[in-house]
Order: C-alpha cells, then structure tokens, then sequence
C-alpha cells in the first residue's frame, strides 16, 4: 500500500477496533492480490486517503486471508467496498469504479 493512511485488517478483532469502534466513518476494501480491478483501484483509494485523511478512514480485507470476515458480510465479488458508521455498515458497492464514483458513494453516505 502507498498510502499510509490505509488501515490493513488481519483479523476479527482489528476489524472490531478499527472498523466497528472507528469515530469516523470507514470504507473497507475486500481484495486479493490476484485481483486485477483490486489492483487497478488501489491507487484511487490510496488518493482518497490522502484527501479525506480527518473525515473518512479506508481498510482493506485481504478475503484470501480473512475469508471469515468476507463471509460474515457477504462479500461475493471483489473487490467489494463496503462503509461503516457508528459500528453498522451504511452502504455497498463492488467493481472497479472511477475516483468519482467513490467520491459520490462517499458523499451520499456523509
């Protein structure tokens, strides 16, 4: 990941923390590594990051390594972008989408 800003979950419990107990909301990412789209949007999300740093926070699952997380939302298809506020997930989209399609997602949710 370029972006530091990215929050990467390994487990139940870093989802917990970081994404269930997160003040803000939080776009996760549930990708592979043999993902082409996952790969062609990191760089979105890492900009997203950058910019939004204060106001939304991005996680990424890997779903190879966190299949039980993948499974518990549903996750069919990735990359899969889900966002949660207050502890409850809000919304979801999948697919490989434009920085204008996240930003809409984002702001239909704020």
């Amino acid at each position: 990941m370029a972006s530091e800003k990215i929050i990467e979950i390994n487990d139940n419990d870093s989802f917990k923390s970081k994404v269930l107990g997160s003040d803000q909301p939080v776009l996760v990412d549930f990708w592979a590594a043999w993902c082409g789209p996952c790969r062609m949007v990191a760089p979105t999300l890492d900009q997203l990051a950058d910019e939004m740093d204060g106001s939304v926070r991005i996680a990424k699952v890997n779903v190879d390594d966190n299949q039980d997380l993948a499974v518990r939302f549903g996750v069919q298809s990735i990359p899969s972008f889900l966002l949660f506020k207050n502890g409850q997930m809000v919304d979801r989209m999948m697919g490989a989408m434009p920085k204008a399609a996240f930003e809409q997602f984002l702001q239909r949710n704020a």
